[in-house]
């Protein structure tokens, strides 16, 4: 971002009401949910990804320009099988660099996705993917330094399933009748009805804040399932909102699978946080057949909790979803309605899940990460660091990202622990490369198998995570280290590593 263009930003900021309007003609939710289809990657050819331009209508009757991967919107869901190498070729249509980053996914780095991979117009790419990863839901998104939450803002993400053939999971499995993906997203919308992304100072610092959910790219939709156990894989796609997930009768449901994989353990709870890029798996039980909402409480992410300041616009205010209800009432995710058609899955949970046991050992070495922005006054650092450092406002351990520069050079096969800790803001810290066992969160201990492997973890306080890293990443193609709020991976949160 150049001097002229953040001058022009900062006056619009200022001059801007502090009070989000609501468009009076809000999209109308209820319809059914639209489910990905599923794209079955085999260890052949013809496995084919076009990131396209493309136009979507969110709201009835009104068509925005939106990017996606071989669809209008999002891509189509990406089912992998363990111990299968899948050949992909991904072919950019759009007029900017792109990459195709495998979250969460064990590859090497030149396999991985990331800024060093981006490939321009025309081009394509075809990594030989092998699939050494446990049963699990992950994620796929561009991921072009600078222009990261652009592009993943506009649809260019999806989701990604593994399969262990290995392994008998005894939780619905039935795609698309008793398990469902949920790519849960926020948005803003014009008066018009057509999505936008304009960015503003407080929508940097906090990262962005849309005006509307949407659930595999339609507004607050409805899903009809069989009663019964139904599995709800939760990814929170959104560029920076925080999620408190619940039922609106208050109904007890069972976690079984984080970012990594399964639990030890099906874990009971009434409520469930899922930061930017947090994917979690639940299991529901419908079998009382009650009609009921999935919401969220009203969180946010970025300065002092996210509460400071709103991002709808320029500095409006955090609050204003089309038709979700008053500041500080629950946002509506999705709604549910009970089928009549039998449920095929199993009818109840079992007590322990089949998930990988990996011993990391004690930590051979120590390392400490602070995210922060580069001066202590923020609005100082947003002027400085804007005009002078070419839009790298933030860093980690006082460093911006830079491409030419390799921050750390860890050993391949050894457990490290790294501590992670943050000034004045909390952040997703992902990690590329590996899964992860949190030890310590908020600076207090916790129960690695409760919580299960984990790629993203959101740190709020003092933070602790024991890794290692089986798969390598040479300088050309390093693994990166960074907070999921995309707009701050954006503007420099980022850090990128060699394992040799």
């Amino acid at each position: 971002m150049k001097r002229r263009q953040f001058l022009s930003l900062t006056t619009a900021a200022l001059a801007a009401p502090t009070l989000f309007v609501r468009r009076a003609n809000a999209a109308e939710p209820g319809a059914p949910l639209p489910v990905p289809e599923v794209m079955d990657v085999g260890p052949g050819s013809g496995n084919r990804l076009e990131a396209i331009r493309s136009t979507r209508e969110f709201v009835t009757g009104v068509r925005s320009d939106t990017l996606g991967y071989s669809q209008d919107y999002l891509g189509p869901l990406l089912r992998f099988r363990r111990g299968q190498t899948a050949k992909m070729d991904v072919t950019n249509r759009i007029d900017a660099p792109i990459t195709a980053h495998w979250h969460g996914m064990h590859v090497p780095g030149h396999l991985d996705g990331g800024p060093q991979l981006a490939f321009g117009p025309g081009e394509t790419w075809s990594p030989e993917l092998p699939i050494d990863h446990p049963a699990a839901t992950l994620f796929y998104h561009s991921h072009v330094h600078g222009r990261t939450a652009d592009q993943v803002y506009r649809g260019l993400a999806g989701l990604i399933i593994i399969d262990d053939p290995d392994i008998d999971v005894p939780l619905p499995r039935d795609y698309g009748v008793n398990d469902f993906p949920l790519i849960v997203q926020d948005r803003s919308f014009d008066g018009a009805g057509r999505m936008t992304y304009d960015i503003g100072m407080m929508d940097l610092m906090q990262g962005f804040h849309g005006t509307e959910i949407l659930v595999n790219g339609a507004i607050r939709p409805k899903l009809t399932v069989p009663a019964g156990l139904v599995r709800l894989r939760l990814v929170n796609g959104s560029n920076a909102r925080m999620y408190d997930f619940s039922f609106t009768d208050g109904r007890t449901f069972h976690q079984v699978a984080s970012d990594g994989g399964l639990l030890t353990a099906p874990v009971s709870m009434t409520g469930l946080r899922l930061a930017a890029a947090e994917r979690a798996e639940i299991v529901v039980d419908f079998t009382d057949r009650a009609s009921v909402r999935l919401v969220s409480t009203q969180g946010g992410s970025g300065m002092m909790g996210g509460g400071m300041m709103g991002n709808s616009g320029m500095m409006g205010g955090n609050g204003g979803m089309m038709g979700g209800g008053a500041e500080g009432s629950p946002l509506e995710i999705l709604s549910f309605e009970i089928a009549d058609a039998r449920n095929p899955g199993p009818a109840r949970l079992p007590e322990a899940l089949p998930a990988p046991v990996v011993d990391l050992g004690e930590p051979v070495r120590r390392r400490d990460f602070t995210l922060n922005m580069h001066a202590g006054n923020m609005m100082g650092s947003m002027l400085n660091n804007l005009i002078g450092r070419d839009g790298q406002i933030m860093g980690i351990n006082d460093e911006s990202y830079d491409m030419g520069r390799i921050d750390l050079q860890v050993p391949h096969g050894e457990t490290e622990l790294w501590r992670i800790n943050a000034d004045m803001s909390m952040h997703p810290f992902h990690v590329h490369g590996t899964s992860f066992q949190v030890v310590m969160q908020n600076g207090r201990s916790v129960d690695p198998a409760r919580i299960g492997w984990k790629d993203v973890v959101h740190v709020q306080g003092p933070t602790e995570i024991l890794l290692r890293f089986d798969k390598r990443a040479r300088a050309d193609a390093p693994f990166m280290y960074h907070c999921h709020i995309l707009e701050h991976e954006d503007v420099g949160m980022m850090g990128q590593f060699t394992v040799l």
